[in-house]
């Protein structure tokens, strides 16, 4: 991070992006952005081929992700039903009486 004198004496720094490692000039009195350089893009696959072996991986993590939705929809009426019958057996073995309201207890 350097300082840099302007003609108008105003001090500028700059800084490098976390995320994407562009350089951004911020105006120290003010705090605003004077200059924006992007990161250069790097090249996400060496070859063809590696490529096409990453975009076969993610389709099978998709078709995987599709499968366990699949399966957790067909369990989710299993899961309900097991659900309402513990509530059931709960409210049965509760003790009877008129219920309790926040307001009954002032």
């Amino acid at each position: 991070m350097g300082y840099e004198m302007t003609s108008n004496n105003e001090k500028t720094f700059e800084v490098a992006c976390p995320d994407c490692g562009a350089m951004l000039k911020i105006d120290a009195a003010t705090g605003l952005l004077v200059s924006h350089t992007p990161a250069p893009r790097k090249r996400m696959f060496e070859d063809l081929e590696t490529a096409a072996k990453a975009m076969r991986e993610q389709d099978e993590r998709k078709e995987s992700i599709f499968r366990q939705s699949i399966d957790a929809e067909k369990n989710k009426a299993d899961l309900l039903e097991k659900k309402f019958a513990e509530a059931l057996r709960k409210a049965k073995d509760a003790p009877e009486g008129k219920p309790l309201r926040d307001f009954d207890l002032d």
